[in-house]
């Protein structure tokens, strides 16, 4: 009987010691997304790069990101989840180490390129076999602290960039990442164990990995350069025209293929289409916010770098706090309600920051970043636990990918378009204070939407048909 109890409490206690270590690296990945942001006039000013190549090194990474993390997906349910996540640690580790040995902006950006590739694994495979560890009852909670992880790399990035480039340099936000990733290793390496779709054919849809990486590519290519280039600009519409075309050819490929890449047949899932939106808007809010608070923290209150940092953590921290309750939420109540409550905190949080003006208190700022990661840790961690739990076990990498993907297509959209209006109303009222009201205003008015409808699919009288319940 010992024996038996010991082995249980080993086992158990691997669980938990293998959602630290894959949680660490899924850090970094999120880390990466954002901690560059901050570095950019460094960087620019040591490798003598203009603003136009500076962009470059947030765009090439976005792209690489969110047209790969379905194909990763899919390449860890045939080779098995640990093994590719361990090839995505060791690029990882790679691109980080040449990324800070970089002389030229362009070899910066081809590291940044890598990164990103490296990312879509860590991403989607992490989180996969989280999902597999756990059993549905102890799934939400998983999920939560592993989000909670993860995304405090996503929120505390400007604020860790900002204070590393500040006291050692610009190199060093990358070359953070070998200790960290490292250690991240060790622990996986004595308590992940492998894990595949051992139901999925061994083929690999070629034509469709193509078409999707093209056609997002393009997507979300156009969507990062349309401020740039102007949204009605040949360039611009031609991408969005190229990709139409792709998306409409991926459609008619897939659901041909004998084994596609893409399960369409997920998007006519109500809870799918509810974990969908969710995470698509919540990358809407975070990302737009994130890049306007600083600039408003620094143009309208004065603030210097560390004290910008201070003030962002507020953020960052609640995520980071918030995530594993919602967790909790999440398995007793299910994860319509944290994403209903989020959306709450989000409305909330857009309002006060819609009224911000020169003389806005201290208090009413921290109050308005702190509703802000109330809601970002309520709803992040649940819509993609819903989007994993609506689809069965064999699917559960894809349905993954498939979450993260439309996540950061949500992040990029939200910037674009949050950036027509800011700058729209910037100019009309010659005042950055009007052009940062309207853009909150665009983010009350995008959460209702998604709170809107998020609340429709839950109180519908017509049952969606059960959450697959699955025990590991």
């Amino acid at each position: 009987m010992s024996t038996n109890n010991s082995t249980a409490s080993n086992a158990k206690s691997k669980k938990w010691w293998a959602l630290i270590g894959v949680g660490l690296a899924s850090f970094l990945g999120c880390l990466d997304f954002t901690i560059v942001n901050t570095a950019l006039p460094s960087i620019g000013a040591a490798l003598s790069a203009d603003v136009a190549h500076l962009s470059w090194l947030i765009t090439i990474f976005m792209i690489a990101l969110s047209s790969l993390m379905v194909v990763m997906g899919r390449m860890a349910d045939l080779h098995g989840r640990r093994y590719v996540l361990y090839i995505g640690m060791a690029v990882f580790g790679t691109s980080s180490l040449f990324a800070g040995c970089a002389s030229s902006i362009n070899g910066l950006i081809f590291w940044r390129l890598i990164q990103g590739i490296s990312c879509a694994i860590l991403y989607p495979v992490s989180g996969a076999i989280v999902s597999n560890l756990f059993p549905a009852q102890q799934k939400g909670r998983a999920m939560g602290l592993f989000f909670g992880l993860s995304f405090a790399g996503l929120a505390i990035g400007p604020v860790l960039g900002g204070f590393i480039v500040g006291a050692v340099g610009w190199k060093w936000i990358f070359w953070m990442n070998l200790p960290v990733i490292l250690i991240s290793f060790l622990i996986c390496a004595k308590s992940v164990p492998e894990s595949r779709n051992s139901t999925m054919s061994r083929e690999m849809d070629y034509s469709g990995m193509l078409l999707l990486i093209a056609s997002i590519s393009s997507l979300v290519l156009a969507m990062t350069e349309a401020n740039t280039w102007g949204w009605l600009a040949p360039a611009t519409l031609v991408l969005f025209a190229f990709s139409a075309l792709l998306f409409i050819l991926l459609y008619a490929v897939e659901i041909r293929a004998r084994n596609p890449l893409i399960q369409f047949y997920f998007f006519t899932n109500r809870l799918f289409i509810t974990s969908i939106i969710g995470t698509f808007f919540v990358a809407f809010f975070y990302t737009l916010a994130f890049f306007l608070m600083p600039l408003y923290l620094e143009k309208i209150r004065l603030q210097n770098e560390y004290q910008i940092g201070l003030m962002l953590l507020t953020t960052s921290l609640t995520v980071a706090l918030v995530s594993p309750l919602s967790g909790k939420v999440v398995d007793k109540y299910g994860a319509q309600t944290p994403l209903l409550i989020g959306f709450v905190f989000f409305i909330a949080s857009a309002l006060l920051q819609a009224n911000f003006s020169e003389s806005s208190s201290l208090l009413a700022i921290l109050i308005a970043f702190t509703l802000m990661g109330i809601g970002w840790g309520a709803i992040v961690g649940p819509s993609t636990v819903l989007a994993v739990n609506s689809v069965s076990a064999s699917d559960e990498a894809i349905a993954m990918g498939t979450s993260m993907t439309l996540h950061n297509m949500g992040g990029a959209f939200g910037l674009s378009l949050g950036l027509v209006v800011f700058q729209s109303q910037e100019q009309v009222h010659q005042s950055f204070i009007a052009g940062y009201q309207g853009a909150m205003w665009l983010l009350v008015i995008s959460s209702a939407g998604a709170l809107c409808v998020i609340g429709w699919n839950f109180f519908r009288k017509k049952s969606p048909g059960p959450v697959i319940e699955r025990t590991c």
